[in-house]
């Protein structure tokens, strides 16, 4: 059994030590790199007096960085990812929240780095560190005192409804979610990731970790190609990619401009898609190009490491239905919880909140955060079992397939009538003219607003919804775009939408 990530890469490394495990195209780390890289910058940590301490890691997205992660791993520390797109407040923020001793940089942090001086114990550049040798006796006294609850890394949410927050995820939690997720979505040798996400969020840890268990391989893909369809496609064909596990705005950003006219993906067979509602539409999109594919829908929280839920899509779909999350991995479970923290009944909505290994150890420097959603789970009044409350609404269909509904943010009372805007979305989304939807609400003037992409003008839009949508529901204003503004993580960005809406009206 294993108790300890690195488990894996020290495995890997005696099988295929010269096979290629992290590229961004550019540069390659095969897995005998990795693991020396790994053990000098453990080795020089241990050195340091510096162990069981957060690690602040301010590198460009590459193979390095990852390799970095391990490394700090293997000296009984916690890696805190941070980049060079983040704000200087909110890396201010975080490096307040982490007191690290240490902060690792590369070559295009450096100088950014030092006018954060004075919030670390210390700035090292990565490629000292990872000189010199392994000591295989540093390294296994650590190793023999690790636990499996001990933290790998601390990773902040977005913020988007106030200050970040770090959240603390352990051995046991990690490899328990790659287990599942990998024997759900059929990882192995030969599977070749197409990594979209930051370093800095849990989503990478579906092609990070996986990479080092099977000795498969992970191309970290530029940042810029998603703002580039066309080349995006020809980069998973030029490096024979056959998984990727992306937030749905990706794919929909694709599947949206008529790309596959020109191009499709000659090598996928696993597409996974999740963080965001994927509009049927769009997967049919995707499935006409690759009938022999496998599409999963995958639903989960940072605070429940990774993913919770799977729903492996294999029925057909209305384009103005929603496809499920379906159920969870295996080793936890959903429970949806009412206002009066009993179980939903058959069909009825509820809070999904999550219970199992997979929750993780709370929000790092912040008590009362975590005592806020890591609470007590209410149904049991016997011994102490933290569950995670995680804010989103969901239900159960006839088949028994936990639906997403909506965040309860999102919930809005309106003209005396309880809407979910995802509602409006889905409906919006379905139409042969529009490609893109998303709502916001303006709760000072009691207004729904719409923002789509598409080929139809607003105002015929707008008589279109008054055929389609009871009154109450219906968009009070409606902006056409060409695009819509995502965050760092590829999710459509609604933050911006509001800025862009109050700008309007102002």
């Amino acid at each position: 059994m294993h108790n300890h990530v690195l488990n894996y890469l020290n495995e890997i490394v005696k099988k295929c030590p010269d096979k290629v495990a992290y590229s961004d195209g550019e540069s390659n780390l095969t897995f005998r790199e990795v693991w020396q890289i790994c053990g000098c910058v453990g080795t020089n940590l241990i050195k340091k007096g510096i162990t069981k301490k957060p690690i602040a890691v301010f590198m460009h997205r590459s193979p390095l960085e990852i390799a970095t992660f391990f490394g700090v791993v293997a000296a009984g520390c916690h890696y805190v990812p941070l980049d060079e797109e983040m704000p200087a407040e909110r890396i201010s923020r975080i490096l307040n929240t982490i007191q690290s001793p240490l902060m690792i940089c590369d070559e295009t942090t450096a100088e950014m780095a030092k006018g954060l001086a004075g919030q670390v114990g210390e700035i090292a550049s990565i490629q000292d560190l990872a000189c010199g040798e392994r000591d295989e006796n540093l390294l296994g006294e650590v190793y023999q005192k690790a636990l499996d609850v001990d933290p790998i890394y601390v990773v902040f949410t977005s913020g988007s409804t106030g200050t970040p927050k770090g959240v603390v995820a352990c051995h046991r939690s990690v490899i328990d979610y790659v287990t599942q997720l990998s024997e759900v979505l059929g990882f192995d040798g030969d599977t070749v990731f197409g990594n979209q996400s930051p370093l800095y969020f849990d989503a990478c840890l579906k092609e990070v970790y996986p990479t080092i268990m099977f000795g498969a391989t992970d191309y970290l893909i530029p940042k810029k190609l998603f703002a580039m369809p066309f080349q995006l496609i020809e980069y998973l064909n030029e490096h024979k990619i056959n998984t990727i596990c992306w937030v749905a705005s990706a794919l929909t950003m694709v599947s949206a401009f008529s790309t596959f006219d020109d191009v499709v993906p000659k090598y996928l067979r696993t597409i996974a898609f999740g963080s965001e509602v994927f509009p049927v539409k769009h997967y049919h999109a995707w499935k006409e190009v690759l009938p022999a594919a496998k599409f999963f829908n995958l639903y989960g929280p940072t605070e429940a490491t990774g993913m919770t839920c799977f729903y492996a899509v294999n029925r057909e779909f209305a384009e103005n239905e929603v496809i499920p999350v379906g159920r969870p991995f295996d080793n936890r479970e959903v429970l949806l919880l009412t206002e009066d923290n009993t179980l939903a009944a058959e069909g009825e909505q509820g809070e999904i909140c999550v219970r199992g290994t997979s929750v993780t150890l709370g929000y790092y420097n912040d008590p009362v955060s975590t005592a806020e959603v890591f609470v007590q789970n209410p149904l049991n009044k016997i011994y102490p079992e933290i569950i995670y409350r995680t804010g989103d609404i969901g239900r159960y269909n006839e088949r028994g397939e936990l639906v997403y509904v909506s965040r309860k943010d999102d919930q809005i009372k309106h003209m005396g009538h309880r809407i979910e805007l995802g509602e409006i979305e889905s409906l919006v989304t379905a139409l042969d003219q529009v490609e893109l939807a998303a709502c916001i609400y303006d709760a000072e003037k009691k207004k729904i607003v719409l923002f789509y992409v598409g080929s139809v003008d607003e105002k015929t839009l707008g008589a279109i919804l008054k055929d389609k949508l009871p009154r109450y529901m219906l968009p009070a204003s409606i902006y056409a775009r060409e695009t819509f503004p995502h965050t760092a993580n590829g999710k459509i960005n609604r933050l911006k939408l509001k800025e862009f809406y109050r700008e309007r009206i102002n």
